[in-house]
């Protein structure tokens, strides 16, 4: 059975997940999903109230993330998704789903991270909790296959270098446009 590629696009919130993955997925014409969406309303009253998640809270989401990649993965579709993937554990249930999980690590100073988030409208993720995520924040380890990328650059360099990495791995053009 042909197995697809799937590249999760991670960090704590603020860092542009859905700003990087949205655009990638149509340019590389990969299916999408948004994590944030796939959370229970009790997920999102929780956090919306300014209070952090538990691993408990967390394990439903994951597996129905971890769903929609092996249904994908059963039709020998890659994917791009947007997730926060924060712990290792939590990306190890997204690289159950399929032998191809592959993770794209958005980071960035808290300074620059706070900054955006005060700048957001209509999210339910409040500034407050960026350093609960920060601190819960376990990066790629060294056996972990993905890439760190730097936010600092202008939205469409980080999208840039993100369509090239994920275009290498799928084996094919980055659909360069600049």
């Amino acid at each position: 059975m042909a197995h697809g590629t799937h590249f999760v696009v991670m960090g704590v919130s603020g860092t542009g997940k859905s700003t990087v993955a949205e655009p990638l997925a149509q340019r590389l014409d990969l299916p999408f999903a948004e994590a944030d969406d796939f959370h229970p309303a009790a997920n999102v009253a929780k956090m919306s109230a300014g209070t952090a998640l538990t691993d408990e809270d967390r394990q439903p989401w994951l597996e129905s993330l971890a769903a929609w990649i092996a249904e994908h993965d059963g039709r020998g579709e890659s994917t791009l998704m947007a997730c926060s993937a924060l712990k290792r554990s939590y990306r190890d249930v997204l690289r159950a789903a399929a032998p191809g999980v592959r993770f794209l690590h958005l980071d960035g100073s808290i300074e620059l991270i706070a900054a955006r988030l005060r700048e957001r409208k209509g999210h339910f993720m409040p500034e407050t909790l960026l350093r609960s995520q920060k601190s819960t924040l376990e990066p790629l380890a060294d056996d972990e296959p993905g890439a760190t990328l730097d936010i600092a650059p202008p939205v469409e360099e980080v999208v840039e270098r993100a369509a090239r990495i994920v275009a290498a791995a799928l084996g094919r053009e980055s659909d360069s446009r600049g």
